[in-house]
C-alpha cells in the first residue's frame, strides 16, 4: 500500500492522505472530477473493490482482476462539466505495460444515486506512444525520457 504522506498517484499537489485516499476508506466524492481521480488511483493502487464499489450497479462488471502488467502513471484531466446528478469528464491516462507506452482518452459518465456519485460508462480510445530518447517522459517527471524510465527497462 502507498504511504500515507506520498505524492496522491492522481497527479494532484497533495499527499494521498489528503486526496485520494479518504474516498478508498469510504468518504464520498464531492463531484465527478473527484470520483474520477480517486478512482484512476484506485487503478494505480490496484484497489479492485474500490473500483467496484464506485461503479454504477447497472453497469459494473461482477468481478474485476488485478492488472499487475498495466503501470498507471499520469493523469490529465482535459474537461469536466456537472449538471445536476449527471456529470461527464473527459481525460487522459498515461500507463506503462512492460516496455510499450499508451494513453486512455475516455470521456466518462458519472451519475449521482442517492447522493453518491458512481462511474456509468465512458467512451475510451487508446493511442500507443514510442518516446523518442529526446522527448519528455511519458511519466510527466518533468525529465527527458532517456534520463528517466528509459533507465528503468
Amino acid at each position: 500500500m502507498l504511504p500515507l504522506s506520498a505524492p496522491c498517484p492522481c497527479g494532484s499537489v497533495q499527499t494521498y492522505d489528503a486526496c485520494c485516499a479518504p474516498y478508498h476508506r469510504g468518504a464520498s466524492a464531492p463531484g465527478p472530477e473527484t470520483l474520477m481521480r480517486s478512482r484512476f488511483s484506485a487503478f494505480a493502487l490496484g484497489l479492485t473493490d474500490y473500483l467496484l464499489a464506485s461503479w454504477d450497479p447497472r453497469t459494473r462488471p461482477s468481478q474485476l482482476t488485478p492488472d499487475t502488467t498495466t503501470r498507471w502513471v499520469a493523469l490529465e484531466i482535459a474537461d469536466s462539466e456537472t449538471t445536476g446528478d449527471e456529470g461527464t469528464v473527459h481525460f487522459r491516462a498515461t500507463c506503462q505495460e512492460g516496455r510499450h507506452w499508451a494513453v486512455l482518452e475516455e470521456r466518462s459518465r458519472f451519475r449521482r444515486d442517492a447522493g453518491r456519485w458512481c462511474y456509468v460508462d465512458g467512451e475510451a480510445s487508446l493511442t500507443r506512444l514510442k518516446p523518442g530518447r529526446n522527448a519528455p517522459c511519458p511519466c510527466a517527471s518533468g525529465r527527458k525520457y532517456k534520463s528517466c524510465c528509459a533507465l528503468k527497462r
